[in-house]
């Protein structure tokens, strides 16, 4: 299989921590070599039908790549998906990021809410674990200096501020009312929205 083909947040992962796992483990070329994968995301409580999405994608995934008999350095490789339900909650959420560290996975994709992926992500980088968020948008996130922090998704600042230029400019909006749940999550897009709008001449 090409490797260049693989685009997705969890192949990202994957091949990642494919080369991270086989320099390491130095096995015969036949060797089968599991490659854990973790997934976090709210599979319970108010938004579980996005966290089952991203869970039965992520499921999907490894299957495809599963199938498509991977190998590195004539090595083959399968990978296996641990997933974990953090209900949205950052405790929930580091907890279930301690379970992964402790089951040893080669990468994360998760968490869904910025909440829950701003706490995990410190578990993650003091073990050394590669973590993808595919929708966590508050800028702490990518700037608390860990390289092995990603998103996959445009920040609050580019993302709020664009959608309230927008408004004002091409929607031609003139008072507008902003609501958020008050979570790390909507916050921030919101508090950028709100910058945006009143730069661009809107109430």
């Amino acid at each position: 299989m090409n490797l260049s083909s693989l685009k997705t947040p969890l192949t990202a992962v994957a091949v990642a921590a494919v080369a991270l796992t086989l320099v390491a483990c130095g096995k015969k070329a036949d060797d089968v070599q599991v490659i854990k994968i973790g997934h976090v995301g709210p599979t319970s409580g108010a938004i579980a039908h996005l966290g089952k999405d991203n869970e039965n994608g992520a499921k999907m995934a490894i299957e495809e790549l599963n199938a498509a008999g991977i190998k590195i350095g004539d090595k083959a490789v399968k990978f296996e998906l641990l997933a974990e339900d953090d209900a949205a909650d950052p405790k929930q959420g580091t907890a279930a990021a301690q379970k992964l560290v402790d089951a040893k996975v080669q990468g994360v994709i998760g968490h869904l809410n910025s909440g829950t992926t701003i706490p995990a992500s410190q578990l993650y980088n003091a073990a050394g674990i590669p973590q993808i968020s595919p929708s966590a948008t508050n800028p702490k996130y990518t700037r608390q200096g860990y390289a092995g922090a990603f998103r996959v998704v445009a920040d609050d600042v580019h993302l709020g501020g664009t959608l309230g230029k927008y408004a004002v400019e091409t929607l031609k909006g003139k008072n507008i009312a902003v609501i958020d749940d008050r979570t790390a999550y909507g916050q921030g897009v919101a508090e950028e929205f709100e910058k945006a709008v009143k730069a661009a001449g809107g109430n």
